[in-house]
């Protein structure tokens, strides 16, 4: 028997409604219930609502979409009523009545209220659809309709992963771009030679483009990680209900459900939990999503940091590369730019990381057939997602795309280096170049002259182990 009343006794600008604690008011005009309003109340927490989260409302409501055409064919839910439902469903999933996802989402109670939130929505707006005022429950109910088949916990964490994915899609498409901006940048950049370095120091030659190819190579490899990270959303516990055991399901629901999401969501991979008492209590899946997001970031930040420092200067620093000037870089000191994109981008990296923590904490704290936190975790892989994805975009637009060489100061340090010794040692023994390398650092001399001087090796020779080819191991042209 539902906890909520039939028929709603209005007054003013509100409509009365009430569940098992007793009555609240309700706006008149809200598309939500009791059970929402109760949420709202409770949770005062972060100003964040599911109303900010539309791959979760869409999320929701494919998965009750699916659950009417489900019950409906099992002969557990009338026609006009599952039809009324599956059209409120299609609106929501279309963008309609998304402000009406009130609760925060940080919340108690392992999504309940935010499962609630969503009944009540598709139950007033299906109320409206076949000729009912909204609250008029005795002709079609939030939970012994919207709701029939189902519990919190398997809707919950079946949106979740729905709208992961579709977060995870938005970032694989910003990282695409950015690799390929950075595949762009290694060959405009693949004749410039400059000096690699290791720990802050002169390594061995290079090209500018081999270091931008490096880069368009890590995310290629953080794009390949996420990607399998996406593929284990799609094990799903639809049907489950309580605890996994499928109490007050109709048999073959679970099947039906299943086959119903994948088509309203267009995710052929979508499957059912081989044992869904344990698909109902596990988040390893989020723990690996968290653990891949957090390399994403860890590498995204040092790339970041990379052409800070490339660009540092730009005359006392390295002065290699310039990132486009986007905006003044400072009140007292005239004509300064700083790389303020790069740092954007590097706070974003330091909010993934931080939300790893929380999502690791989350996770553990789970107790016997149920974990109560995945509010906090989707809320905090959501807001990772969407980050790095805006971050990337903005990184790959406002700075990628317009860095340009300074190839004449990149030649004068390559000329210059002690690096190039290391080119020669083949030819003149380890000892040889050591003391090269030590007389030209301190003398300030190119190495190369002092070669040169003592007759130690032809230009031939020279031009050899010197050549662009010999020095970065690209093949001559």
């Amino acid at each position: 028997m539902s906890t909520i009343t039939g028929t709603p006794v209005a007054c003013g600008a509100h409509r009365t409604e009430h569940d098992m604690l007793g009555e609240v008011a309700v706006p008149a005009a809200a598309y939500y219930g009791v059970h929402t309003a109760r949420a709202v109340a409770n949770f005062p927490l972060t100003g964040q609502t599911v109303a900010a989260r539309p791959h979760l409302i869409r999320a929701l409501a494919a998965v009750k979409h699916a659950a009417a055409l489900a019950n409906a064919e099992l002969g557990a839910l009338d026609g006009p009523l599952a039809r009324a439902i599956a059209d409120a469903c299609t609106e929501i999933r279309d963008g309609s009545l998304h402000e009406q996802f009130v609760v925060d989402l940080i919340q108690g109670g392992a999504g309940t209220s935010t499962n609630m939130n969503a009944n009540e929505v598709i139950a007033n707006r299906a109320l409206e659809l076949i000729g009912h005022g909204r609250g008029e429950y005795s002709a079609l109910h939030p939970l012994d309709h919207v709701n029939l088949g189902q519990s919190t916990n398997d809707v919950y964490p079946t949106a979740v992963k729905l709208a992961l994915d579709a977060h995870i899609g938005q970032l694989l498409r910003a990282m695409a771009c950015l690799r390929e901006s950075f595949t762009d940048k290694a060959a405009e950049f693949a004749d410039v030679l400059k000096m690699g370095r290791t720990q802050l120091q002169d390594a061995v030659p290079m090209t500018l483009g081999q270091e931008f190819g490096a880069f368009a190579a890590t995310l290629a490899e953080d794009e390949q990680r996420l990607a399998e990270a996406r593929l284990l959303l799609h094990e799903l516990n639809l049907g489950g209900t309580a605890i996994g055991t499928g109490l007050n399901a109709r048999p073959g629901y679970r099947q039906r459900a299943m086959e119903h999401l994948r088509r309203l969501t267009g995710i052929p991979t979508l499957m059912s939990a081989p044992d869904l008492i344990e698909a109902t209590q596990d988040v390893g899946v989020f723990v690996q999503l968290s653990g891949v997001l957090k390399r994403v970031a860890v590498k995204l930040s040092k790339i970041c940091n990379d052409l800070r420092l490339l660009s540092s200067g730009p005359q006392a620093g390295f002065g290699e590369i310039n990132l486009p000037a986007r905006q003044a870089g400072s009140s007292i000191m005239p004509g300064k730019v700083n790389p303020v994109i790069c740092e954007a981008v590097n706070q974003i990296a330091f909010e993934v990381i931080g939300h790893d923590v929380t999502v690791t904490l989350a996770a553990e704290g789970g107790q016997l057939q149920l974990n109560a936190f995945e509010p906090i975790i989707y809320r905090s892989l959501g807001a990772g997602l969407d980050h790095l994805a805006a971050g990337i975009a903005v990184l790959t637009e406002h700075c990628v795309r317009g860095i340009t060489a300074n190839r004449h100061r990149l030649a004068e340090t390559v000329a210059a280096s002690t690096g190039l010794v290391t080119a020669l040692s083949p030819a003149l023994g380890y000892e040889t170049a050591c003391a090269l390398a030590l007389e030209a650092h301190h003398t300030g001399r190119p190495a190369l002259d002092l070669v040169r001087e003592r007759g130690l090796l032809t230009e031939a020779q020279l031009h050899v182990l010197t050549s662009p080819a010999s020095l970065t191991g690209r093949a001559a042209p």
